[in-house]
């Protein structure tokens, strides 16, 4: 009895097991059914909107092409008529000449006829008269008809080569892609941001620019956010939690038209966006408080972030928007300016150049807890860019109560880089930034 009991519950176990090994298998079929119907809903909406946009255009080149044809005919009777009122002109004048002519001449031969047959008394006076007349009139005079072969006879020149060429440009004009060139490849998460990047995948395409547009998911038309040659790009002022929808496009190199959008994707992001803290003489903020601006105020100090939002593991830009540089300065630079991070906000210094704390002066100094390294990055200059990745490396154990902790940091400064290991006495989740400027005219952007 005890081995039928285990051998009933084995094979009980073993009909459970199958019975949701079938439920996932069902599950993962059901997926498939449900990502066939996505697919053939999207040929479907593709092929949909692609007849729409064929029939438009083709509508729109006939309408375009008669209207063409209409005017051109026009120009051409307009200069026909041009052409007939000024050659008919000098034969209508000569036409009224020649019938005046005629009347002069009949009313002459009246005169004759009355002079030769009239009363034999007053006949020599008559004729006297009539013969002074016909002097006057100058009967030996005749206007001159131009001949057949002096004027205009009119004709239209019309090539039949024009057909040819029509048909031959609208038999190659236009073609239907099965798949755009270029598909969106990844969405990467930043602070107030995503990173996108997209690629080619059409071996046959030689791209020359990108176009990437997004829009919110409640939105209804897409906006240019990114026309250029790069492969990537970090679109910012993204809403956490928001869904936005994107895609991309590109153009073939020599080409003026884009080619057909991707396939559209959605991203978004769950990081909250860095800002700077705000009420601090001597710094300017924007609107939404991620570019700060050194005024001309004589109060100094850090400025810092509003809340430890840099964590571990992602990258801490600085960024100019002005330009198209990344961090411009209008003053002079200062041995104790920095731009850096810090465990916590320490008010009473003018510098990040201080314990718990990395930075890199203006200067291109690397600064780790207040002392200066032997390894230096170029000077931060107008046009620099400012770098930070850090990853954990922890010393012994770590508690809430503290321990040995140890981050890697690496700072880059215009396409150089120093790396090195930052001892804390604490664990550190995540970090505050800062900078500090003695001088006006620093503008910087943070992400």
């Amino acid at each position: 009895p005890m081995e039928a009991e285990a051998e009933a519950r084995l094979l009980l176990q073993e009909a459970q097991e199958s019975i949701e090994a079938a439920r996932s298998y069902r599950r993962e079929l059901e997926q498939r059914l449900r990502g066939l119907q996505q697919a053939r809903e999207q040929i479907r909406e593709s092929a949909t909107l692609t007849r729409d946009v064929l029939e438009q255009h083709f509508n729109d080149l006939k309408g375009t092409l008669k209207k063409l044809l209409d005017e051109r005919l026009m120009s051409l009777l307009q200069e026909v008529d041009a052409i007939e009122q000024e050659s008919i002109k000098p034969l209508d004048e000569c036409q009224k000449l020649i019938e005046h002519g005629v009347s002069t001449a009949d009313d002459l031969l009246r005169d004759g006829e009355s002079a030769v047959h009239g009363d034999v008394g007053q006949r020599n006076e008559k004729l006297c008269s009539f013969t002074k007349k016909a002097l006057h009139i100058q009967l030996d005079s005749l206007p001159e008809v131009p001949s057949l072969v002096d004027v205009p006879c009119l004709s239209a020149q019309l090539d039949d080569c024009l057909l040819t060429i029509l048909k031959n440009q609208i038999f190659s004009h236009g073609t239907v892609a099965s798949r755009p060139p270029v598909q969106l490849e990844e969405f990467v998460e930043k602070p107030g941001g995503i990173l996108v990047r997209w690629c080619k995948v059409d071996d046959d395409f030689i791209p020359q620019d990108y176009r990437l547009q997004y829009r919110k998911s409640t939105a209804s038309h897409f906006e240019d956010v990114y026309v250029g040659s790069e492969t990537e790009f970090i679109v910012l002022h993204i809403d956490p939690n928001v869904d936005y929808q994107f895609r991309v496009c590109a153009r073939g190199d020599g080409r003026q038209e884009w080619s057909p959008w991707s396939v559209p994707q959605f991203g978004c992001t769950t990081l909250v966006p860095h800002e700077w803290t705000t009420g601090l003489e001597g710094y300017s903020l924007s609107s939404r408080r991620n570019i700060a601006l050194r005024n001309d105020s004589q109060s100094r100090g850090v400025l810092y972030s509003k809340a430890p939002t840099y964590f571990c593991g992602q990258t801490l830009t600085f960024r100019q928007v002005l330009s198209g540089q990344l961090i411009e300065t209008v003053g002079q630079p200062d041995r104790r300016d920095s731009l850096g991070v810090c465990v916590e906000q320490q008010n009473g210094y003018d510098s990040l150049q201080r314990d718990k704390a990395v930075c890199i002066s203006t200067n291109g100094a690397v600064f780790v807890n207040g002392k200066e390294m032997t390894n230096q990055l170029p000077a931060v200059t107008s046009g620099s860019t400012v770098t930070f990745d850090m990853e954990v490396v922890q010393l012994g154990p770590c508690s809430n109560e503290g321990g040995n902790f140890k981050l890697r940091v690496t700072i880059s400064s215009n396409n150089r880089e120093v790396v090195f290991d930052w001892v804390l006495d604490q664990c550190c989740g995540s970090l505050y930034f800062g900078c500090s400027f003695s001088y006006p005219g620093w503008k910087v952007l943070v992400f």
